[in-house]
């Protein structure tokens, strides 16, 4: 369900992310904070986005 959304490999937004692994922002940026979610990247001052390959270890873990 989840490759529908979020590619094998490239960035992602906040939003795709969001849209399956179901959290709020600010509880999202929260763990980004405690290392508990990924690291963004930063690809313009006004573009931040995740790597696709980090969501999708991301939620093998949350499955397992």
């Amino acid at each position: 369900m989840h490759r529908d959304v979020i590619p094998d490999t490239g960035f992602v937004r906040l939003p795709q992310v969001l849209s399956v692994i179901p959290v709020s922002r600010s509880t999202w940026w929260a763990g980004v904070k405690s290392g508990r979610y990924p690291q963004p990247v930063k690809l313009s001052p006004r573009v931040t986005m995740w790597r696709a390959e980090d969501i999708h270890r991301l939620i093998r873990e949350l499955a397992g």
